[in-house]
């Protein structure tokens, strides 16, 4: 089956446990420090500070975690397994953060910060990994990771809206921090257990092929695997497609508000149309790549972001039907790099087994992980940037001219360069569709002990791994 396609049913019920884990990941990074500081009346530079060095920490347990995830050998099944035992170690911490008490102090926010990534991590990298090994087939891996985007752009958009829905119900009152907080704490602990087992139940997990004994992974494979040029391709683009719109998502109210002159409602709903945009966007470009390629299409897809971009400047300020159009565009090329850059990373993993007969899944998945952390780490130095202009966050009123100029430029120009500069990572991409179906080829080959290739055929399809016979 891992050949086959996959029914829509069984992709829903994997890209399930993506509703709450993409649901706690946007509140963790805007709601809680805010929560924190001005609710729970801990020093503002003490909570900045915790956020910041454990998730430094949590980047480097990445390949840490990568290494035991390609070293475990579960007949229940090594995704599945970890995924299993992240759920209590999430809920139990994201428990504590978000039904927090006035009184915590700053070791109680270190302690579960800790625990809530290591658990975050533990199930993302589980949850990106499994996918890959879903299909062999190189568009069929496109679509699989168009519902894997489409359930963390859906968990967003449910996060977004749930204090809304709960305020007009009169279940909570959506001004009241401390229940917005304990809302979005109960929705994400009730959802992941019942996601979980629901994909651990309706979705295979084949095991994995290697045609050597398989030896134990180490860290060192992790800094090999950094060093393999399609992988620094992928990762570059990854890094570029994530800080773009890391970047333009920090500075958003901002822009809305402050130069655009929109209410806050309505910048909170013009967000909601960009992320429901980019779950339709996630099929567009599966649809793409299967005409032209998953490099083409991503490149397509970046120009498209960066032109939107430049053109947002030219929004009329307070127009909200015009702006509609606006954040439908910049929202449907969203999905293009996370979904069709995962999938181009499962396709190199065939690559690398068939060179060094290791299944290395967990490690790559552990790299592109890791370059998501850094893009949203460089995505918030954003703020940092404005202040120095002389932007006043408290009194945007007050802030400079120059800083105001600064804001637009930094929301509408940078992003576009960026996805400019991710579109050029993928010009020339070598793994292409037909090189990948040469690769399933010889891997058949050699996993149905027909003698395997000779070296000059390896490097025929690897020639980013192995050197080419002397003449």
């Amino acid at each position: 089956m891992a050949e086959g396609r996959r029914s829509a049913l069984t992709l829903a019920a994997f890209a399930g446990p993506c509703i709450p884990l993409a649901a706690f990941g946007l509140p963790l990074v805007i709601t809680l420090p805010h929560f924190y500081a001005s609710t729970l009346k801990l020093s503002l530079g003490a909570v900045g500070l915790a956020f910041i060095l454990v998730r430094l920490v949590d980047i480097m347990f990445d390949p840490i975690f990568g290494t035991v995830l390609d070293r475990t050998r579960w007949k229940f099944g090594r995704f599945k397994g970890w995924m299993a035992v992240s759920a209590p170690i999430l809920m139990v911490a994201i428990w504590m953060l978000f039904m927090a008490k006035p009184g915590v102090g700053i070791g109680y926010l270190w302690f579960w910060l800790l625990v809530v990534y290591f658990g975050y991590s533990i199930a993302v990298l589980s949850h990106t990994a499994w996918a890959a090994t879903l299909s062999k087939q190189y568009h069929e891996r496109s679509r699989i990771y168009a519902f894997w985007q489409g359930g963390n752009v859906l968990g967003m958009i449910s996060i977004l809206g749930l204090p809304l829905i709960l305020g007009l119900l009169a279940v909570i009152n959506a001004r009241h921090e401390t229940e917005v907080v304990s809302a979005q704490g109960w929705f994400v602990v009730l959802l992941l257990p019942i996601t979980i087992a629901v994909a651990i139940w309706r979705v295979p997990e084949p095991a994995p092929q290697e045609t050597t004994h398989a030896e134990r992974a180490t860290l060192g494979d992790y800094f090999r695997l950094l060093q393999r040029p399609t992988v620094i391709r992928i990762l570059a683009a990854d890094l570029l497609t994530g800080l773009a719109p890391g970047v333009a998502g920090t500075l958003y109210f901002w822009f809305f508000m402050v130069t655009k002159k929109f209410s806050g409602q309505e910048s909170l709903a013009l967000l909601m149309i960009y992320f429901l945009s980019a779950i339709f966007g996630g099929f567009i470009w599966t649809r793409l790549a299967k005409k032209t390629g998953k490099a083409k299409a991503l490149i397509v897809a970046c120009v498209v972001y960066a032109v939107v971009q430049f053109g947002v400047v030219t929004l009329p300020a307070g127009n909200f039907l015009l702006a509609i159009p606006f954040l439908i565009a910049a929202g449907i090329p969203y999905s293009a790099g996370a979904l069709l850059l995962r999938s181009m990373m499962a396709d190199y993993g065939d690559e690398e087994r068939l060179v060094s007969g290791r299944d290395r899944t967990g490690l790559l998945f552990a790299i592109l992980t890791g370059t998501v952390k850094v893009g949203g780490a460089l995505a918030v130095t954003s703020t940092l940037a404005l202040a120095g202009l002389g932007f006043n966050a408290g009194n945007p009123a007050l802030s400079t001219p120059l800083s105001l100029q600064g804001l637009m430029a930094m929301y509408a120009v940078v992003p576009g360069v960026i996805g400019l500069l991710a579109a050029a990572c993928m010009i020339g991409y070598p793994l292409s569709e037909e090189r990948h179906a040469e690769i399933l080829r010889q891997l058949e080959e050699r996993d149905g002990a027909i003698p395997p290739p000779q070296p000059e055929d390896l490097v025929a399809i690897a020639p980013d791994v192995l050197p080419r016979p002397a003449e």
